[in-house]
């Protein structure tokens, strides 16, 4: 539905923003987004709410998502570090890790839990993932680059590390990498296997404060979805968040609400609920 009608009426909608986070949310396990999740979205903007992605991956990995969408707003892609406009295929906002903090930190992390396995997100519209030696990659679609020398990772700016390690659990790691660097870079669980070190204080609140502030939407006017703990920033900052049943315990402890699965339309049932005929 896109011509302002849900289910044959006019309605209105509460929030002036929705913020979705990709995978495990509006995502479902197979890489798309159902018909129902479409129409509720599509049913909600015609409201009068704005819709924006809100995810960690970077613009390269987020790009076809959204052109399937046939999405032309702003993204928050990078874990907050890019603010993209998709209708320009244009870097509004980019943060990068200082590499020599970067650096720094992995190395009082691997003191404490030993040698880790690592890949990197470079910067820019085009950025490449590199996975070094021994890092698990997840079966896809999503590109990436093997590297045999971690010292290849270095040699251009990066928006973030991610961290493996051959017997910690992805929250062991996490919390070690927390406790030993957590004072240079932040640190952050986006998905299974997928723990990162990002610029201190860097959140995906903080692309979409910077966001919102562009379409001129507030904290209070905005609803928010995910499914991981790095999602538990972006609920802070909203009015409400909705953490999916399939979501991290940590990120559920902080839900207003938990709804059904990625799988099964969870965003769909929140929003078709909060359409009312006007």
């Amino acid at each position: 539905m896109s011509t302002g009608e849900h289910a044959g009426y006019p309605s209105t909608f509460p929030y002036k923003l929705i913020a979705t986070d990709l995978d495990g949310t509006l995502l479902r396990s197979d890489e798309t987004v159902s018909e129902r999740t479409r129409e509720a979205l599509a049913a909600a903007t015609a409201a009068g709410a704005a819709h924006i992605v809100v995810t960690g991956r970077a613009v390269p990995w987020t790009r076809p998502v959204l052109d399937d969408l046939g999405y032309r707003g702003l993204a928050v892609c990078g874990q907050g570090a890019q603010v993209y406009d998709a209708g320009e295929h244009r870097l509004l906002t980019s943060v990068t890790l200082d590499r020599q903090i970067a650096a720094l930190a992995l190395a009082k992390i691997e003191a404490e839990v030993g040698p880790l396995l690592l890949a990197a997100s470079r910067d820019g519209l085009e950025g490449e993932v590199l996975v070094g030696p021994g890092y698990r990659v997840h079966d896809g679609p999503l590109p990436y680059q093997p590297i045999k020398d971690v010292a290849d990772l270095w040699s251009a700016p990066l928006n973030k590390v991610y961290l493996q390690h051959p017997t910690l659990s992805d929250d062991e790691l996490a919390e070690a990498a927390q406790q030993a660097a957590g004072g240079l870079v932040g640190v952050t669980m986006a998905g299974e296997g997928i723990v990162e070190i990002l610029p201190l204080g860097l959140s995906k609140a903080t692309g979409l404060s910077l966001a919102a502030r562009r379409l001129g939407v507030k904290a209070a006017e905005t609803i928010a979805f995910g499914d991981m703990p790095n999602d538990i920033p972006m609920f802070a900052w909203s009015a409400h968040g909705v953490a999916m049943a399939n979501a991290h315990t940590d990120l559920k402890e902080v839900a207003d609400e938990v709804t059904l699965t990625n799988d099964e339309d969870g965003i769909a049932v929140v929003l078709e609920r909060l359409l009312v005929p006007a």
